[in-house]
């Protein structure tokens, strides 16, 4: 039977490896720089666009979508093209996907640090980039379905399944967290709001982990642990267990961040119950790993390719046991909102996505180059010193993590130990800086790792694509009873494999959002809520983006110490026009929920202009920008009209004089803060931010005390 001769398109995967050595450099370089500015404030360097606030999804976006995803696109391209022995259906397609995918990045690095973002922790990119992202990700999706289509190789391999739940559940998950209404090119407003906005905010965060960082990842694995080692996976069966269990448990435990807030009960409950089953599946693949690498161990000492590996799959176990125990809700009521979350991430994004990234470059391209590595010992060098920084870093994060959750919670005779949040910030900058230290030591391996990977593809100079031959698809013989059952079908039918991997991810997400979405009764409704006023909607604005929501939460859970510090638990009824909602992820600052009148204009004016005259001893950076800057009232009236067909009871008369009364808010607050001797310009950005956070759980603390008073009148 004659064979089929053709070439593998070896060049895209050489770009995309190419992209991910840059992108990780930048990616860790900012991260080290926001550690830093933790506990030295100098490093804000007093502009606007350095701000922890500012930079901080600058570096989540480099790391996740610039380095681990870059990555992941090169080990697709590379893995498919031989499990499917074919070349990619289209290189035109494959340079588009590769092209866009750069310009998707550069334009993060640009509008982050400007400002322009939505918020949405892992989603902050504005409407523009977000169907750009989308476009080229369909591009991708028919280069890659098409591939299979034109296959060689009648049986789908494993890594593939989880390329294809990859592709599926990516597309499902952007599309539905980035619905909004745009106001102009450069801003919109999310279609969900308060609760809702939450749950669906993080039914995609939650899930991004799962299908943006971990099973392409697990897709990896399974092609590159094997080739490593030079062994056939350990369990081809309980492969596809992991495969079958993991993308349908994983849709449904995004809740258990939300864990104490205002979330229905049932969907937090329904959160931990899927929590704790995905142990079973993360651990499967993780051991299935571990299984097969134990067969080489001699593979281990000898070769730096194989200690990423068997130490990322040591940190998958450490992640994916952890996630589930923070969803027990005695557990997460101490250490969420806390540094212990930064610590756990770290361990899955640099333990785990970096150590498979760097095991499979360093197999990879001597591999695709046709030459030996520059330098083992190099490669050797950077595992140490990164592992050190890894264990330097989430160490003292796990620490502080606890120390605060336990002070946050320490009562003596009956009055909170530390009723001033600041007061138990100030004792953990030595962590920190240990933080900044680890750190610093991931980004030198990283740069270590980048100039071996560069060495070693200059010495070998330009190769040509790899040449390769298979029968074609029409001439593999066809064992027909391979099709009686729904697994031998999805192993052979690509169609068939996608159509369930849909069903198995939209399930959970059905069974969760839709009930809220569409019953708003789950709401306790707030009798005294009143739409934010023009000037109060440009300040929510600017601060969203100052990423103010980086640092402070607006979630006051539903325990009694949290209660003592900021005031009356937050109610899901409070946040009905909050689009998107501003809850938070973590506390480096005070909740921020009930701070509306807590201090006077003039406190929030001289905080602003410099923190440290207000809270001594805070890392807060400057913002006194906001004092010079005129605000920008071009689309006041436009913001009004959107939110007014989002469901908010503003009149027409409200939209047509949006400006004339957003003017005399800004009068008003402004004399008052003259007639305390400071000259302040009434149409200065630090007018409209003090109007909205004089703002913050009025409407809640009104409808608090309504009730008592009620209460007390009934009694």
């Amino acid at each position: 039977m004659t064979l089929e001769k053709f070439r593998y398109d070896d060049d895209i995967v050489k770009k995309f490896i190419a992209a991910t050595m840059i992108w990780a450099i930048v990616g860790m370089l900012v991260g080290v720089i926001i550690a830093i500015q933790l506990f030295y404030r100098p490093f804000n360097f007093d502009l606007p666009w350095l701000t922890f606030g500012r930079l901080r999804p600058l570096h989540t976006n480099a790391v996740i979508f610039a380095f681990c995803l870059n990555g992941v696109f090169a080990g697709i391209y590379h893995s498919s093209q031989r499990l499917l022995k074919t070349r990619m259906y289209s290189d035109l397609l494959s340079r588009i996907h590769f092209w866009g995918w750069q310009l998707i990045i550069v334009l993060a690095a640009v509008t982050l640090p400007l400002g322009l973002s939505t918020s949405k922790e892992y989603a902050e990119l504005e409407w523009p980039i977000a169907i750009l992202i989308a476009l080229i990700w369909v591009i991708f999706a028919i280069n890659y379905f098409m591939t299979i289509a034109v296959r060689r190789e009648k049986i789908l391999y494993v890594s593939i399944w989880f390329y294809i739940a990859t592709i599926i559940s990516v597309a499902l998950l952007h599309i539905v967290n980035h619905i909004s209404l745009p106001v102009s090119f450069i801003k919109s407003y999310s279609v969900f709001s308060g609760v809702r906005d939450a749950l669906v905010q993080w039914w995609y965060g939650h899930n991004a982990v799962a299908f943006v960082l971990t099973t392409p990842f697990l897709g990896l694995g399974y092609y590159y642990v094997p080739k490593l080692v030079n062994r056939p996976i350990y369990s081809y069966r309980l492969s596809i267990i992991h495969f079958w269990s993991l993308i349908f448990i994983y849709m449904w435990a995004g809740p258990h961040h939300l864990q104490y807030t205002a979330l229905p009960e049932w969907i937090q409950s329904l959160g931990v119950v899927f929590s704790i089953m995905l142990i079973a599946p993360s651990w499967g693949g993780a051991i299935n790993f571990i299984l097969t690498i134990k067969s080489a161990w001699g593979e281990v000492k000898s070769n730096p390719s194989t200690k990423f590996l068997l130490a990322g799959a040591i940190f998958y176990l450490c992640a994916t046991l952890e996630g589930p125990i923070l969803s027990f809700k005695s557990i997460n009521r101490v250490l969420h909102y806390t540094d212990w979350i930064i610590g756990h991430v770290h361990v899955g994004a640099l333990g785990w996505n970096g150590y498979i990234l760097f095991a499979m470059l360093y197999w990879l391209v001597p591999n695709l180059y046709k030459t030996e590595l520059y330098s083992k010992k190099l490669a050797n060098f950077h595992f140490w010193i990164s592992l050190i920084g890894i264990l330097v870093y989430v160490i003292p994060m796990y620490i502080a993590g606890l120390m605060l959750g336990l002070m946050r919670e320490s009562v003596t005779d009956g009055v909170l130990t530390y009723p001033n949040f600041m007061e138990m910030m100030d004792k953990f900058i030595p962590y920190y800086f240990f933080r900044a230290i680890g750190g610093t030591l991931y980004l030198l391996g990283t740069i270590v790792g980048a100039f071996v990977i560069y060495k070693t593809i200059k010495i070998a100079g330009k190769v040509p694509d790899t040449l390769a031959e298979a029968h074609s698809f029409s001439k593999i013989e066809h064992n027909k009873t391979s099709f009686g059952s729904v697994q031998k079908a999805a192993e052979n039918l690509g169609l068939v494999l996608g159509m369930l991997t849909l069903v198995a991810v939209s399930i959970g997400g059905i069974v969760q959002i839709l009930p809220i979405l569409i019953n708003h009764s789950t709401e306790e409704k707030i009798a005294t809520l009143k739409p934010y006023t023009p000037l109060e909607i440009e300040g929510r604005d600017i601060y969203i983006r100052e990423g103010c929501n980086n640092c402070h939460s607006q979630m006051i859970r539903t325990f009694k110490e949290e209660e003592m510090r900021y005031g009356p638990y937050s109610r899901a009824g409070e946040f009905e026009y909050d689009f998107p909602h501003l809850w938070g992820s973590k506390t480096t600052g005070p909740d921020l929920q009930k701070l509306g009148k807590k201090y006077g204009d003039i406190w929030h004016y001289k905080h602003m202009e410099d923190p440290l005259s207000m809270t001594p001893k805070s890392t807060m950076p400057k913002y006194d920008w906001l004092l010079r800057d005129k605000l920008d009232t071009s689309y006041t009236s436009d913001k009004i009209k959107v939110m007014a067909k989002l469901g908010v009871p503003y009149t027409n008369e409200d939209i047509e004089n949006a400006n004339e009364n957003l003017r005399k808010q800004a009068e008003k607050i402004a004399s008052g803060i003259q007639e305390q001797g400071v000259n302040v310009d009434k149409s200065s950005e630090i007018i409209a931010l003090i109007s909205y956070l004089q703002r913050l759980g009025i409407d809640g603390r009104e409808a608090v005390e309504s009730q008592k008073k009620n209460d007390g009148e009934k009694k």
